[in-house]
């Protein structure tokens, strides 16, 4: 399993406001079953690369298809291949440190 981190940054809108990308990228999170995270200024989801990368286009073509001129899309892959890894158990590792 792999983390995958995502920020969607709509340009173009008329509003400083992008909640409304974000509640739309996490109902797509949620219908394609994906445990995930919202932080502050991204969100973390858990899942197997492939699927992963599928799910961060349909999160990007959402947002350019919901008004944005301008979609600017950061993601980051944490993937391990010598143990098994989830946000919990990622979270626990810092703070026991």
């Amino acid at each position: 399993m792999a983390l995958l981190e995502i920020s969607v940054v709509p340009v173009g809108t008329g509003t400083a406001s992008f909640s409304s990308y974000v509640d739309d990228a996490v109902k797509l999170i949620e219908k394609n079953g994906f445990n995930y995270q919202v932080t502050p200024t991204a969100t973390v989801i858990e899942g197997d690369v492939p699927r992963l990368m599928e799910l961060a286009m349909q999160i990007h073509q959402n947002a350019m298809s919901n008004g944005a001129s301008r979609i600017i899309t950061n993601i980051c892959i944490d993937d391990r291949t010598d143990k098994q890894m989830d946000m919990l158990n990622q979270v626990q590792a810092v703070r026991d440190e």
